[in-house]
């Protein structure tokens, strides 16, 4: 690929940007599209202001640009919480160290990397990008302590930024555990495989055990239940009767004309449906027939959340072996009520160690079938390849801008529509493995999207073309780092494209929502739904936190190789830091909050592209025959090593365990302004196994003296909850066909569970 080329992509992906920006900033002043741009807003119930109609609506503008740079960090931690700001903190991070490997390697190293051959010709449109890499420097050149200075002022700058980093995530994580307002996650634990005895429920075998050992400090417990499919439907009933209830907040006018279903271009029409009582009747009874039914009919599962009267009771039962074997009474810290994972509570915890290995295998296996579409984009890269698999397209590639085009904007279109598909299934992996939270679950994500991207992104494209005969080369370990300096700076022009396509253009239909933009049109012309608050989305981490690490991982390891990709990537990270302050700040909704527990992945991940890129570093000097350079390497890469090693001793136990002293300090607060008692009534309705609005199918809750919800309790709790218990003058769908769909749906479904053999 010649710098052309390059510039080519640069220029489809610049105009991509200019476009999809140009029409963000239209769009967004729409009062239709407030439910694409403001999901935050509505969820939080804050309308913005309805301006009157006029032409500076349709005219392109950057304000959104200074809104979300001048939000200070204070703020979007009032705002996000914490996992929001060390995502923010993630890029602050590389827009520093790359501006520094930017200002080092384009001033210092890139103009000796292409006078490496003593070139005269200043022809540069038309060199090969090869010549501005460090394959082009001849073989013992004297000038290569230049690249070796290089990567110790990076080294050093990115461990010293690192070190302030962490300091200062810590810092919050602190302020955070000893500020949050009481959350009944600091009093529960989550235990599993509670042993069952002949003649004694589990319920009873965890209140005995906790009574018995925990005598001071347990306050109570909830045993939870193996719901089956059962739970799946009523989870539909509840999430139906969700959306009634805010359909009966909502104001709905007299007047409401007529329209038509389905697509509003054929069906027949309906007037607005008057909801009686009458028309309700029938819904309830079956929503309690389905209760009565299957209040006896679900299992105990062999695991319980367990309330204790303070925090570092909780935390010290959590981190404790209860007994000499390490497989029976399994006791973990409790998620947040809205973090919980149900459908992997009642799991048998045996069966988690056989559930993680299938997932890795799956996962890898997955992993290795991706070489086949990682090939064929590195085919296209290639020209020569190309000419001889497609012989009958020669006259084509004989025009310049068409061989510009595939060889330099094609292959990371084509590998980023492939790469689409990684997220679903790893998310897919994670829930099958057995995660109790969702966000254990991405972030168990996170870090398999993160290896499939390092692997199949930087490893196999660096290793391109025939993989079996790649690997027949590398005949021992010790041949890795030669094969890598080989094979770096080569594939780095196919790097610089991948920041381009994957970055630049990632990020513009990033803040443009194009999926959602799309969503929201059906709903309101086709569907015509209403903006629902509880619909928006919370920020997927799992997803954008391995595309900045694995493009950080990029610049590490070509800062030197391939000075090029320096600026791309400053560009991207300051355009990044934008446009994802504007996501948290308006789109996204936080659901729950991990107290920034991804900063250790990325704390690893930086680590080990430090490492990486000395170690290609390394080689590279063998390969150029450069005994000094190569001699001042190899300390580099102890000192980062110890680096990590004070690092992982001094910061990352804060986030795996939590301060006595703080907690302790806590309950003492709690206890002396008279909160803990109000904080402790509270457990027992935190953590609710079944949504708002449906029949409770029988949870038990028990405070020392085992009581378990009677039909009539459940009975009552459900009446409070009815979906037909409110009478709109005029709603645009027929809601009662709905519940009685939804409960019959229910029935059927309970009577087959109950009849099925077990």
């Amino acid at each position: 690929m010649n710098l052309a080329a390059l510039l080519t992509s640069a220029g489809i992906n610049i105009g991509i940007c200019v476009l999809l920006l140009s029409l963000f900033s239209i769009l967004r002043k729409q009062p239709g599209n407030a439910g694409v741009y403001f999901g935050r807003w509505l969820a939080e119930e804050r309308s913005q202001r309805m301006e009157p109609f006029s032409l500076e609506r349709l005219v392109p503008s950057p304000s959104w640009i200074a809104k979300a740079w001048e939000c200070s960090e204070d703020e979007m931690l009032a705002v996000a919480g914490l996992d929001a700001v060390v995502f923010i903190r993630i890029l602050v991070f590389s827009i520093r160290i790359f501006s520094i490997a930017g200002v080092v390697c384009i001033f210092g190293v890139l103009p000796l990397n292409y006078f490496g051959q003593e070139m005269q010709t200043f022809d540069i449109p038309f060199q090969s990008l090869e010549v501005f890499t460090i394959a082009n420097v001849k073989q013992g050149s004297k000038w290569l302590w230049v690249h070796c200075l290089s990567l110790y002022i990076i080294s050093f700058s990115a461990c010293a930024l690192l070190y302030f980093e962490c300091k200062k995530i810590i810092r919050l994580r602190l302020l955070h555990i000893t500020r949050s307002s009481p959350n009944p996650s600091h009093f529960t634990i989550l235990v599993r495989a509670v042993p069952e005895s002949t003649g004694e429920k589990l319920n009873d075998s965890v209140k005995n055990f906790f009574s018995e050992y925990y005598a001071s400090s347990y306050l109570s417990h909830q045993i939870i239940f193996g719901v089956g499919k059962v739970y799946k439907v009523m989870k539909k009933v509840g999430m139906a009767y969700q959306k009634l209830t805010y359909i009966k907040g909502a104001a709905v006018h007299n007047k409401c004309k007529s329209f038509r279903y389905r697509c509003g271009l054929c069906g027949r029409t309906s007037n607005s449906i008057q909801l009686s009582q009458n028309e309700t009747e029938l819904s309830h009874k079956k929503i309690d027939d389905v209760h009565s039914n299957s209040i006896t009919s679900h299992k105990e599962c062999a695991a319980a959340f367990v309330f204790f009267r303070t925090r570092y009771a909780a935390v010290v039962a959590s981190q404790v072996l209860q007994t000499s074997n390490p497989m029976m009474w399994v006791t973990d810290l409790a998620p947040e009520p809205h973090d919980v994972y149900w459908s992997n509570l009642w799991i048998p915890y045996r069966q988690l160690w056989i559930r993680k290995i299938a997932t890795l295998v799956a996962s890898t296996v997955f992993m290795f079938l991706f070489l086949v579409p990682v090939t064929f984009v590195q085919g296209l890269s290639q020209l020569d390849q190309l000419q001889q698999i497609l012989p009958f397209l020669k006259g084509a590639w004989r025009k310049k801008f068409i061989t510009q085009i595939v060889t330099g904007y094609l292959p990371s279109v084509v590998l980023q529509l492939f790469l689409y598909m990684v997220p679903p299934m790893m998310m897919l992996f994670s829930s099958v493995e057995g995660s109790i939270s969702h966000s254990g679950r991405e972030k168990s994500a996170c870090c398999k999207i993160l290896y499939f991207s390092v692997w199949n992104v930087f490893f196999v494209n660096v290793f391109s073309g025939s993989v079996i005969s790649q690997l027949n080369v590398i005949s021992s370990p010790k041949d890795i780092p030669t094969q890598l300096a080989k094979a770096v700076p080569r594939q780095a022009t196919f790097f610089i494209t991948y920041v381009l396509t994957s970055g630049w253009a990632g990020l513009s239909s990033e803040v443009m929502q194009l999926f959602g933009l799309f969503w929201n049109l059906i709903k309101r012309y086709v569907l015509r739904w209403k903006n629902d608050p509880a619909s928006v989305p919370s920020f997927p981490y799992y997803t954008e936190v391995p595309k900045v690490l694995l493009l950080g991982l990029l610049g590490f390891t070509c800062s030197i190789l391939a000075p090029l990709i320096c600026p791309f990537l400053l560009v991207y990270f300051i355009l990044g830091y934008v446009v994802y302050r504007n996501q948290i700040l308006n789109v996204y909704c936080s659901k729950y909050e991990t107290g920034g527990q991804m900063w250790p992945i990325v704390h690893n991940t930086t680590i080990f592209s430090l490492v990486l890129s000395q170690i290609i570093a390394l080689g590279v000097f063998g390969i150029k025959k450069s005994p000094v350079a190569s001699a001042f390497t190899i300390p580099l890469v102890i000192c980062t090593l110890l680096f990590n090693e004070y690092c992982r001793q001094r910061f990352h136990p804060v986030f795996k365990k939590f301060p006595a002293q703080v907690l302790i300090e806590k309950d003492w607060e709690d206890e002396e302004s008279g909160k803990m008692v109000e904080i402790l009534q509270q457990l027992h309705s935190a953590y609710c196994q079944f949504p708002p609005g449906t029949p409770e199918l029988g949870y038990v809750v028990s405070d020392g003296q085992s009581s378990a919800a009677t039909e009539n309790d459940a009975k009552n709790i459900s009446k409070e909850n009815k979906i037909g218990s409110f009478q709109p003058t005029s709603i645009r769908f027929p809601f009662s066909m709905l519940k009685r769909a939804l409960a019959s749906l229910a029935l059927l479904v309970t009577m087959n569970d109950k009849t099925s053999p077990s």
